[in-house]
């Protein structure tokens, strides 16, 4: 063994130690919530696919009837060759979704967040983000060059005081998950807009887990704090970060803005600029699954109902979840081994929910990290409930 391989072997060595090695979890079947795994028929409460439209018929049809037309492949990056008609439609319709005057593809969410803050902000600049953020954002901002400070999680005031000491006539940029991918909580967005009006910030906001699941049209965060009052636009937010993996059961991710922002991603964005554009028929795909993401509300119902059934089931028996309205629900444990093993009864019963483990999460935030799709039958979440009183907290004597 060489040198180099002998240095890598021991820091494996030292995470599994710890609980903490990963292993890829190898899947036969399509997205859905009946999946076989490793061979193992399983009943999933781990994917992203929140509305069951990954492999929902009308949006396979749409990728296939796109491939026999545009191929496989894009060929090039969105400024050589590879900006199709379907790219150019999708940016055009998921504009008019937002509410905002352009939308703009990534090949990917982590590009989108690397990007976008990289073109924004840079050397003598300030960044400033929640410490819950994804790994995404919190690399966009160190990769920057900007001057980066995290604050404490949802709280406003100490991103507050941190504005206040920051120094004046340097750009200031304020950047949160929408909704946080592992807690499942939302960020405080009516706060965070006032706070970025009060210290002229530009605030940045990745909904990747919100669209499709909040506000009666799917809108996610940004329509969640309309209808309860609050005047959220372009203006007011003036970046918005969404994938198309999760909800729209797709992949890739966008930015929508004005048109100045989207022009200044076009001419400025690196991770935009040096990347071949998602294939077109992906682009299709989404567009059918945008259609049913803003027609079908019953699937955002069903996501509510469960949630809500599930959360009142946990506190009956005694279990620890995080505060969440979304269909992420984060049932802590603490202790590595024990949401390892907890993570093991289930899949013994069935059950396909990930052990989350640090340095995902902080030290001591150890959990099971269940998800909720339009897709899971009442029969299937009847199942899910029963299965969690194997691993049940004993009754404190």
């Amino acid at each position: 063994m060489n040198k180099l391989d002998a240095k890598l072997r021991t820091a494996l060595d030292e995470r599994r130690a710890q609980g903490l090695y990963r292993e890829r979890k190898i899947s036969s079947s399509p997205q859905g919530t009946d999946v076989v795994v490793a061979g193992r028929n399983l009943l999933s409460f781990c994917s992203n696919d929140y509305l069951g439209l990954a492999a929902h018929p009308d949006v396979i049809r749409s990728f296939k009837n796109a491939a026999d037309r545009y191929g496989v492949g894009s060929g090039a990056s969105h400024l050589v060759s590879g900006h199709s008609e379907a790219h150019h439609a999708l940016e055009e319709e998921l504009a008019a979704f937002t509410g905002r005057s352009r939308a703009l593809l990534f090949s990917s969410g982590y590009m989108a967040n690397l990007g976008v803050t990289g073109s924004l902000i840079g050397a003598g600049d300030h960044v400033f983000e929640d410490r819950l953020n994804h790994a995404s954002l919190l690399d966009g901002g160190l990769f920057s060059g900007a001057r980066f400070r995290r604050y404490p999680h949802l709280e406003s005031d100490g991103l507050a005081e941190a504005l206040m000491a920051c120094e004046s006539g340097k750009r200031k940029l304020i950047v949160s998950d929408g909704v946080f991918s592992m807690d499942g909580d939302m960020a405080p967005l009516a706060d965070l807009s006032a706070l970025a009006a009060a210290h002229n910030a530009i605030l940045m906001i990745d909904d990747a887990h919100g669209f499709g699941c909040l506000g009666q049209d799917g809108g996610g965060i940004a329509s969640h704090f309309r209808e309860a009052g609050y005047d959220v636009n372009e203006h007011t937010l003036p970046v918005l970060v969404g994938t198309l993996g999760k909800a729209f059961g797709t992949a890739g991710a966008f930015v929508s803005g004005s048109n100045e922002l989207i022009e200044t991603l076009i001419q400025f964005c690196r991770p935009y600029i040096y990347t071949t554009a998602m294939p077109p028929a992906i682009a299709e795909a989404t567009r059918c699954s945008l259609k049913i993401l803003q027609t079908e509300s019953w699937r955002r119902e069903h996501l509510r109902d469960m949630v809500g059934r599930f959360r009142s089931h946990c506190q009956a028996l005694g279990f620890h979840l995080i505060d969440s309205l979304t269909p992420i629900q984060a049932l802590v444990l603490g202790d590595v081994d024990k949401t390892v093993e907890a993570s093991r009864i289930l899949q013994e019963d069935g059950i396909f929910v990930s052990a989350i483990r640090p340095p995902t999460v902080p030290n001591g935030t150890a959990r099971l990290r269940f998800t909720f799709s339009a897709g899971h039958t009442e029969a299937q979440f009847q199942r899910l409930l029963s299965a969690l009183e194997k691993i049940a907290l004993p009754a404190e004597e």
